[in-house]
């Protein structure tokens, strides 16, 4: 490969990971699971997943620009914008372009199911902007993904509502979601003044919070559903509650670990509720 096509690669590279690869990709195939599951069928499962990838990675890059400075304060050599490894316009025409891209793909799924998506990426965008600064930093994720499960069943003909546990199960996932993901910068947050709910109750305080509400919203997404509980569905629930555990004892530092064990959850959750048969419509 030629140096310039090395570049090019790594500046294509670069911009991926400026996009949050790991929860972009976990939340878009979630999503399509729990489509293909309720009946989209292969096109609309398709249609589903691309509507929510492009949101994702409408809020992973804009995420990444807002806090370029601060993460270039910080050292943060895992961020391209801060490392220099891709440039401030190349991640902003990329933001544009995924936002401009989530409209259309959101509304083709129809005019409910699409509202109901772009209300919770107007939630994560707000987040970005500000929320994430103040005691009601858990909300545009209880908003964005207590949302989901209504993207996925207003798409369904005749448009209904998921049921109340599927909503709360997911909202209650989102809170344990971003709980995990400011572990790692809490001091550095601290020192930027900016002091979300996980921030203002310190390290402890936001392990405890993820693991509770990850925990919670498992709870609820296998016991909402009318019907019997199999063992095997028991089992699975009681593993994801020493998961939880896991969170809450974490030691204090840098790693991204309880994040992604917090993937793992949601992805658990959503595998629990297919086993026990539950349907969201």
């Amino acid at each position: 490969m030629t140096e310039p096509r090395r570049r090019g690669a790594g500046r294509v590279v670069a911009l991926l990971l400026a996009a949050h690869p790991a929860p972009s990709a976990a939340v878009t195939a979630l999503v399509g699971v729990l489509a293909a599951a309720s009946g989209r069928g292969g096109a609309g499962t398709v249609l589903s997943a691309a509507a929510v990838l492009a949101g994702q990675l409408s809020v992973g890059w804009s995420n990444d620009l807002i806090d370029a400075d601060r993460d270039v304060a910080a050292t943060r050599h895992d961020k391209p914008l801060a490392t220099g490894a891709v440039s401030a316009r190349t991640v902003t025409i990329a933001a544009g372009c995924a936002l401009a891209a989530c409209v259309p793909l959101s509304l083709a799924n129809g005019w409910q199911a699409g509202s109901a998506h772009l209300i919770g990426v107007a939630a994560a965008w707000a987040y970005n902007l500000g929320v994430k600064r103040t005691v009601w930093s858990w909300l545009p994720y209880a908003v964005a993904f207590g949302l989901l499960p209504a993207f996925v069943t207003l798409s369904l003909p005749g448009g209904p509502w998921p049921p109340w546990w599927a909503s709360a199960g997911a909202a209650l996932t989102g809170v344990g979601a971003h709980a995990a993901n400011v572990l790692p910068d809490i001091d550095d947050d601290l020192a930027a003044d900016i002091r979300g709910l996980p921030q203002r109750v310190g390290h402890r305080g936001a392990r405890t919070l993820a693991a509770a509400t990850l925990g919670a919203g498992s709870t609820v997404l296998v016991l909402g559903p009318a019907g019997p509980v199999g063992l095997l569905a028991r089992a699975g629930l009681a593993a994801t509650w020493v998961l939880t555990l896991a969170v809450a004892l974490w030691p204090a530092g840098r790693s991204r670990a309880p994040f992604l064990i917090c993937l793992g959850l949601a992805a658990s959750g959503v595998a629990l509720l297919l086993l026990r048969g539950a349907r969201l419509a």
